[in-house]
């Protein structure tokens, strides 16, 4: 067995941590650590799920036309410049598999989603941490970086875990800047919480070396079923379908994103609330001496005065049934995120942390 050995690289990947689900011996939780919409997913895709019940023995579509022309109509866009996977996950795998390899750079940000880094090194790239200015992507710092080995650089806008987003100019700035052998890769899971942003879709229209992923597990709800997609120049997207799997995405899943796609309605809904909730509970934390950064996403990266403080919180919480994330992983070992829960989580949350700073530990 001694002989049998991965890629170099592989086993420098950390092992991808995701939010907690339960609380040993308490059965009744309150799970806020992973964004999802608290409010599920639009009753028709729920509708348009169940449908599929009846042909569970034929393959699911292959070239997904029908959910890329929705979405191309939903968003104006052009669908045969979309590309749908497993979560916007699957995309970012996809661009590091076909655009880096040995001897290659793929530039993410200090904070940034984990996956752009194990992405990387899976493809055999190495992946290259950049600082960020107090936890905002930093243009200038990305641009220091690069060197003619960079041929990816992600960054998510809105950022996850921080919240955080850099304005349009600057993204603009980025793209123009980076070497002509890159391509700047701009991470949208959380653009439609955004009011009238499109995630960055003007920019690939009006460059060729833009791409932008985008999910539908956050707002949409839809985070079991694993649909993701991307928008990119023609070219790239003739790149990744060469190494897209031909039945990557499952028909119930197929038929539960167009049918959520379709209803902006709910969407819209959903954007509100998360939009008042988060603002009452980053006003309801700082009150209690939490502060945060303005997010423009559905969670709030609450900040303590320690990582003993944050660990301490984390553990009240869970004591109470609430469950947040940890995000040491991520290096700001003194702050917790939270999910931007309905009402009566959010204020579940404000309550707890209210009695932990109190003292009630």
């Amino acid at each position: 067995m001694s002989k049998i050995k991965p890629q170099p690289g592989i086993m420098d990947i950390e092992l991808y941590q995701g939010g907690a689900t339960h609380v040993e011996g308490v059965s009744n939780v309150v799970k806020l650590s992973s964004n999802e919409n608290p409010f599920g997913p639009s009753p028709a895709a729920i509708k348009a799920y169940e449908a599929g019940a009846r042909s569970l023995h034929r393959y699911p579509s292959s070239d997904h036309a029908e959910l890329r022309a929705a979405i191309a109509s939903v968003y104006s866009l052009d669908g045969d410049r979309i590309i749908c996977g497993a979560g916007s996950d699957e995309i970012i795998a996809f661009l590091c598999q076909a655009y880096a390899g040995k001897g290659d750079e793929v530039i993410h940000t200090e904070h940034g989603f984990a996956m752009y880094a194990i992405s990387a090194r899976a493809a055999g790239a190495k992946p290259v941490e950049v600082k960020e200015q107090s936890r905002v992507t930093d243009v200038d710092a990305i641009l220091a970086a690069c060197t003619n080995k960079t041929k990816l650089v992600f960054i998510a806008n809105p950022n996850n875990p921080t919240g955080t987003m850099i304005a349009l100019s600057e993204v603009e700035r980025l793209a123009a800047g980076i070497p002509e052998q890159a391509i700047l890769v701009l991470d949208g899971a959380y653009a439609e919480y955004v009011e009238e942003y499109d995630g960055g879709a003007a920019l690939v229209d009006a460059r060729e070396n833009v791409v932008m992923t985008r999910t539908f597990s956050k707002i949409y709800g839809l985070g079991a079923l694993r649909v993701g997609w991307g928008y990119a120049p023609k070219a790239i997207i003739d790149v990744l379908n060469r190494v897209r799997g031909p039945f990557n995405l499952s028909d119930a899943g197929l038929r539960a994103a167009l049918a959520a796609v379709q209803d902006q309605a709910y969407v819209n809904q959903c954007r509100e609330a998360n939009a008042k909730w988060r603002d009452w509970l980053s006003h309801a934390l700082a009150a209690h001496g939490v502060p945060s950064d303005v997010s423009l996403a559905n969670f709030i990266l609450a900040r303590f005065g320690s990582d003993e403080e944050a660990g301490a919180c984390d553990a009240y919480l869970q004591s109470q049934g609430l469950i947040v994330r940890r995000v040491k992983g991520y290096k700001l070992p003194k702050a917790l995120r939270i999910t931007v829960g309905d009402e009566a989580s959010c204020r579940q949350i404000a309550h707890a942390v209210g009695q932990f700073k109190g003292g009630a530990r």
